[in-house]
């Protein structure tokens, strides 16, 4: 097992820098420093480097070929050792790593359409950052099968049902907040459209569909901030398993440094520097809370049927 989760931590660790570049790739303007050519650049597979776009957008394929490989190793690893406890089957690694597989396979194919499409479409290359969260938390949930990211010291029953689904709330605000985020990134006018931090307190620039994307992902970012604190709170108080607490600080000690580095985005006029980190932190976060929530349902499967009133049987109905 002790492969396999090492494996898998590669992939997600993996996952998230090639998600990362991604944003690079289009804050540097080096989305079509490739130009149409996919999967090569510029009619290589080892280009002369001429620019900075050339290099950032071939850096971020060599990431992408790196992760797939990453992720043919996992599934071969899990095929292999299908036989052994916590592999094969419901519950196992292998079924996971085979999504995680699918998922990049898919992201790849949706790279190419924005590719060949120029990168003029908005809402699919917000699909595409789609895909690649959910890639994380598939694998957030293979290296957790894997025994790493506290899976390990969370027994089954040791957490409340009441914080497992406060922990899928959040991770479900956390989803779309940073879906909304990919959005707000996107669509023309949508970053620049609100001026001032929390409020529109120094005007709005752009109206219509592109305010509307912002002032959504800022009411759902200060939600699930709130959502949180409140979850923190909880399992400290309930004293819930030493790593479902520690992952509910660290998600709450994410999205506070999230909204800081938000508010200097706006006020600061939407510095490339800090577009970037503002990117790198969202999805942190959503990895943070995903792993939370992953974390929580494993301590409360049990806490079910331990919460259903049993049902007495007459002596008599026995005999």
């Amino acid at each position: 097992m002790t492969a396999l989760r090492r494996v898998a931590l590669l992939g997600l660790g993996l996952a998230y820098v090639h998600s990362v570049f991604g944003a690079i790739v289009r804050i540097s303007g080096s989305g079509m420093g490739c130009g149409e050519h996919w999967p090569d650049c510029n009619g290589a597979f080892v280009p002369v480097v001429r620019n900075y776009t050339v290099a950032v957008e071939v850096t971020h394929r060599y990431l992408a070929a790196t992760l797939l490989a990453t992720m043919c190793a996992l599934v071969l690893l899990a095929m292999a050792r299908r036989r052994e406890p916590g592999v094969g089957g419901a519950g196992g690694v292998l079924r996971p790593a085979i999504l995680a597989l699918a998922l990049v396979v898919t992201a790849a194919v949706v790279g190419m359409l924005v590719v060949m499409l120029s990168l003029s479409n908005p809402y699919l290359i917000a699909v595409h950052y789609t895909i690649a969260m959910a890639t994380l938390a598939v694998l957030v949930v293979a290296a957790q099968r894997a025994g790493a990211l506290g899976a390990e010291t969370v027994r089954t029953g040791a957490a409340s049902l009441r914080v497992a689904r406060a922990a899928a709330a959040a991770a479900g605000l956390a989803f779309v907040t940073v879906v909304l985020g990919a959005l707000t990134a996107n669509v023309p006018g949508a970053a620049p459209s609100c001026r001032g931090f929390p409020w529109c307190r120094n005007g709005i620039l752009t109206g219509g569909a592109a305010l509307d994307v912002q002032i959504v992902h800022r009411v759902l970012a200060m939600l699930l901030t709130l959502h949180l604190l409140g979850v923190a709170i909880g399992v400290v108080r309930r004293r819930e398993p030493p790593a479902v607490v520690r992952a509910a600080v660290l998600a709450v000690g994410v999205v506070l440094l999230q909204v800081g580095v938000a508010a200097a985005l706006v006020e600061l006029g939407l510095p490339p520097i800090l577009q970037s980190l503002h990117q790198a932190v969202g999805t942190f976060l959503w990895v943070v809370v995903f792993a939370l929530a992953a974390l929580a349902y494993r301590g409360a499967v049990g806490a079910a049927a331990r919460s259903r009133p049993s049902i007495a049987v007459p002596t008599e109905a026995v005999a």
